[in-house]
């Protein structure tokens, strides 16, 4: 049976990427994206996904109640990657990021859960979990967001998870590490220090850049989430990664060398509140269900940044709005 999907977020980049996933995987789903257009949602990329006949844009929020509750009705799978998700942007201005992000995400589940849709996916992140010293933090590791952006991260998942306990409606969270890949808006760390790199301009690079991180590739992810549909149990959390944190020093050095570039071009700046050192996550629960990153930051960052080159039709505009 051909699927309906509601995708929240679907003109940013994770969820675009997901969007262009499921076209390709199943040949008669259809998507309707519903995409705010703040500043990370890029019209651009709506109109290259435009060009399927199978998907449909819509432009809303997530907390506009009376226009989910028109779009809800006849979708079989929602997935929610509708939110604001940059840290810098949470310290300066905190009130947004707890309207789209838990405001936001209730009214969603609850529409859903209202509608009976058969399955619905809340895409979180592993910055619920806090720093970690050490090890990898798995699903029953106790949530310490440190940002107010993970913070609401962590109350849309509670808020999420609610809905099984009080109305037995059994979501699916999942919790992802650091993504790269295409589509990323240019304030994220790799297609900053790409596009800055391209424009011959430095990096900068909180504190010491010892801080780890661990990157998955985006079409990693969608993998992840697309087997999700089928398989994850309903009212399970699912960690998702590729389990090999990187210090961002060694990612600088790492697209430095690739574009045969030095370290002179590396600018040393003051770390910001509350920057977690470490993240890592144990994704052996995805792994039981058969799935496995199959792209190494080795194996991708080349054509990452081979992307953001050929593609300054793409991020340039950005980069101008933004500055």
């Amino acid at each position: 049976m051909a699927r309906k999907y509601l995708i929240t977020g679907g003109a940013g980049f994770i969820g675009s990427n997901f969007i262009r996933f499921v076209l390709a995987a199943e040949p008669d789903a259809v998507v309707t994206n519903l995409d705010a257009l703040t500043y990370a949602g890029v019209k651009a990329t709506v109109d290259e996904l435009d060009a399927n006949d199978r998907h449909t844009f819509v432009q809303g929020s997530i907390t506009d109640a009376d226009l989910v509750e028109a779009l809800l009705p006849g979708h079989d799978v929602v997935i929610n990657f509708a939110a604001e998700t940059h840290v810098d942007r949470s310290i300066d201005g905190p009130s947004v990021f707890l309207e789209t992000n838990v405001v936001g995400t209730g009214i969603l589940v609850d529409a859903a859960y209202r509608h009976g849709v058969e399955r619905f996916i809340q895409i979180s992140t592993d910055e619920v979990y806090g720093s970690l010293a050490d090890g990898f933090a798995t699903e029953k590791s106790p949530l310490a967001p440190s940002s107010p952006y993970s913070a609401a991260k962590a109350g849309s998942d509670l808020l999420v998870g609610s809905y099984g306990v009080t109305y037995d409606y059994q979501a699916i969270i999942t919790r992802c590490t650091n993504n790269f890949g295409p589509y990323q808006f240019p304030e994220k760390v790799i297609p900053l220090f790409v596009t800055n790199l391209l424009g011959d301009r430095k990096v900068p690079l909180y504190g010491d850049g010892r801080n780890e991180r661990d990157w998955l590739h985006v079409e990693d992810h969608c993998s992840a989430v697309h087997l999700l549909v089928d398989q994850g149990v309903p009212g399970e959390i699912y960690n998702i990664g590729a389990g090999t944190p990187t210090s961002n020093i060694e990612l600088t050095r790492r697209i430095l060398g690739i574009l045969e570039l030095d370290e002179s071009y590396i600018e040393l700046v003051e770390d910001r509140q509350g920057h977690d050192f470490r993240y890592a996550v144990d994704a052996s629960k995805m792994a039981e269900l058969g799935w496995a990153p199959r792209h190494s930051l080795d194996d991708r960052l080349a054509d990452t940044i081979d992307w953001y080159r050929s593609r300054g039709d793409w991020w340039r505009p950005l980069r101008e709005r933004e500055s």
